[in-house]
């Protein structure tokens, strides 16, 4: 069965998340099961887990929350039904009803609500709630955890007797108390209790009058302490009361015992289903405080990470109160291996560690402090060498461990792999050991696996500048103050900014200028052009980002007065209209006005009538002609956007004949039979170097200060070596 390998686990801190989801689990049996939680290594797993994380996660939002899902280990329990004959006590049926209870609960509420909580309900599939267990036991056992006198008729006969002599004892110590105080023979205190026995505290001086059997005396001899001869009897009958009851009770708990065996498979499905509940709601509280999301799953292989926080990082640096620095990482087929470079304590290994450790936790079905819009893949196998790994019991290098690695690399390496490696091809010569890094991290690419690695070695910086599907990423720096940026910047190499932080550190001017002169020139004009760069990447970016900043501030002013000049128009075309219809009001109040005046002065109907028809006649008119010309207005709008739209398809179609019709030039190199010694240089490159190897289509060219396997047909000839 594949599995992810223990080392990875413990190079990536996942045993640290676990410790902190098991304090988050509200049982013990759940502690103890998420502590040996392993990531699924197949995307039904992964899936079915998340979704069930995700569903107890939401619950915290909904009306309907899930109930409490705790109970009190039953191990001991459980493993006394599979023993014949064997008997458990009141306190273990209190923890067995309190299971099956609680199962029950959670049974009937994922029915209920299996539309909001599905897979959760499928995780209870075969399980149905068990009514006969909490009958029995609540037949048997009261609430105090006591058995109740009806459990059985001879427990009720021997409790009945047992209170008829307890109330015989009680009137005839009563009676001595009397007899033996009105005699005087008693002290103050009159009586006590010894050994669950009522005695009379009877004065020393008169131990002898009082018949009795004495159970012991005061620290000063004052006092002695006497049962009764008349309670004697009826003490004695209690205690075989009691020794009878002690029986029955042990009876009737191995008969409750025998019916629970068989039920022992339900306390087991039982403990499991509320097992995984409490697990499940373990890492929902744990992404609470991360605010983690589920990332989308993906069948092919990529890992597309934004604004994505290393989990032990961001919990601690929120109790502290300090800032945590997300990085956005890119991974899939066509960008398969990222290159990290830059200065130390600038991010490069945390940027790593939280690309391994969030993996982890997804394959495990935890939730994760990631942008919502991430998409995550399975892996079958996560390798991993981080930090120094001396072997003193193996006698085995830092180097000599770091090669044994890379063999179990090279044999589970594939394209279902990711792999992250830090300081890759330190702990040997650095000329030496890089050049074997280099081969070790061609055979991974040739075999299609995913990585992240750091490393200050130009030559692996160039050989993700030359394989295309391998990028060169870098963590930047702030050149001016010397100071870490902690933000990931993909698509060019990063400098080690040796001497400018050593300078920063204090180290004597004079020191490092002689430290300069040890180095090839060539090498420090490198570093020196990549610390350039990024200082002039740092500066753009810093720029764009204000540039984007007033660009957004602008458009949002822009809107801003493109709304307030909306509404004002609008107004103002409402005050016209208001306007124009006071003035028509007007004009047909005059008009109304006259033919009242009219027919006042000569008292006549007809032209009145006459008068007001042709006056709503005329208004009627009018509304048909403004109706007609906004209808017409409208018919004209819909005929222009069907034109407009009519000649954008025409011009799309357009377009797309054009592509068709023009077809790629294919690019022509004469072919050219390369020499040793020959000055070359790549296609589109820069660098000039000499051809030391030819090897089929391979050559090793060297570049001064270091040298690299590049394919023939990437090369361009310079100058012919002179003969």
């Amino acid at each position: 069965m594949k599995k992810i390998a223990q080392k990875t686990l413990d190079d990536l801190e996942f045993g640290v998340v676990l410790e902190q989801a098991a304090l988050r689990c509200v049982t013990e049996q759940g502690k103890e099961r998420m502590m040996t939680t392993t990531p699924f290594v197949d995307i039904v797993g992964v899936k079915k887990a998340l979704l069930r994380t995700k569903e107890y996660a939401i619950s915290f939002l909904e009306e309907k929350p899930i109930p409490n899902h705790g109970f009190e280990n039953v191990i001991e329990e459980l493993s006394l039904l599979d023993v014949e004959n064997s008997k458990i006590e009141l306190v273990g049926f209190q923890k067995l009803l309190l299971l099956v209870e609680t199962a029950n609960t959670i049974i009937k509420f994922l029915k209920k609500n299996k539309d909001l909580y599905p897979n959760l309900f499928d995780s209870t599939y075969g399980q149905v709630p068990i009514k006969e267990i909490p009958t029995e036991i609540n037949r048997v056992i009261d609430k105090f955890g006591e058995v109740k006198d009806r459990a059985s008729n001879n427990l009720h006969i021997i409790r009945t007797q047992m209170n008829r002599v307890r109330s015989k004892i009680s009137q005839s110590f009563g009676a001595a108390l009397s007899n033996y105080q009105g005699s005087g023979f008693l002290d103050d205190i009159r009586e006590t209790v010894m050994g669950s026995k009522r005695v009379l505290a009877v004065k020393a001086m008169y131990r002898r009058k009082v018949k009795g059997v004495i159970h012991g005396s005061s620290k000063t001899g004052s006092i002695v302490y006497i049962e009764p001869q008349t309670t004697l009897a009826y003490t004695q009958e209690l205690q075989n009361l009691i020794y009878d009851e002690k029986e029955e009770i042990d009876l009737i708990l191995r008969a409750l015992t025998n019916y629970m065996r068989p039920f022992v498979n339900d306390f087991n499905e039982f403990a499991s289903l509320l097992i995984l509940i409490d697990m499940h709601a373990a890492k929902a509280y744990y992404a609470k405080e991360m605010d983690g999301v589920m990332p989308i799953l993906s069948d092919v292989q990529e890992i597309d990470i934004k604004k994505a926080y290393h989990p032990l990082l961001y919990l601690s640096n929120k109790i502290k109160m300090n800032t945590t620095f997300p990085q956005d990482i890119h991974l899939h087929t066509e960008n398969r291996i990222v290159v990290i470079s830059g200065p130390n304590a600038g991010g490069k290994s945390i940027t790593l560690k939280t690309v391994g450790l969030l993996q982890l936790m997804m394959q495990s079905g935890f939730l994760l402090p990631v942008n919502e819009s991430s998409h995550m893949s399975v892996f079958e196998h996560i390798l991993t060498d981080i930090g120094d790994n001396q072997s003193i019991e193996n006698e085995l290098s830092t180097y000599s461990y770091r090669l044994k690695n890379m063999q179990r690399f090279l044999k589970k390496c594939n394209e279902k792999t990711l792999f992250l490696i830090d300081e890759f091809g330190t702990g040997s010569d650095p000329e030496l050991g890089g050049a074997l890094a280099e081969i070790f991290l061609e055979v991974f690419y040739d075999r299609n696996a995913f990585g992240v690695i750091t490393t200050h070695y130009s030559n692996l910086k160039i050989l993700a500048n030359e394989l295309p599907h391998m990028t060169n990423a870098n963590m930047e720096f702030d050149g001016s103050n010397l100071q870490p940026t902690f933000n990931l910047v993909t698509g060019e190499a990063g400098s080690s900014f040796t001497f400018e932080v050593a300078e920063k550190n204090g180290i004597p001017y004079s020191l490092i200028n002689k430290a300069k002169k040890k180095i090839e020139r060539g090498k420090i004009r490198f570093d020196a052009s990549i610390a350039k760069l990024q200082k002039e990447r740092a500066s753009m970016s810093k720029t764009s980002k204000v540039l984007k900043e007033a660009s957004i501030k602008n458009k949002k002013e822009n809107d801003k007065l493109e709304l307030l000049n909306a509404k004002v128009k609008h107004k103002l075309e409402r005050y016209q209209e208001l306007f124009d219809q006071e003035k028509r009001m007007i004009v047909l109040g005059n008009k109304v006005n006259d033919a009242a005046d009219q027919f006042f002065m000569t008292n006549k109907k007809r032209p009145l009538i006459s008068e007001l028809l042709r006056i709503v006649e005329t208004e009627n008119a009018k509304r048909k002609r403004k109706t007609k010309a906004i209808h017409k207005k409208e018919q004209q709008e819909k005929r222009t956007i069907k034109k407009e739209v009519a000649d954008k398809v025409v011009v799309v179609r357009e377009e797309k004949k054009k592509k068709k019709a023009i077809k790629p030039k294919e690019s022509y190199r004469p072919k050219i039979t390369f020499q040793i010694g020959d000055k070359v240089r790549m296609f589109d490159g820069k660098a000039v170097g000499t051809i030391d190897t030819l090897e089929k289509k391979k050559a090793i060219v060297n570049y001064g200060i270091f040298t690299t396997q590049v394919n023939v047909e990437a090369l361009e000839l310079l100058e012919r070596k002179r003969k």
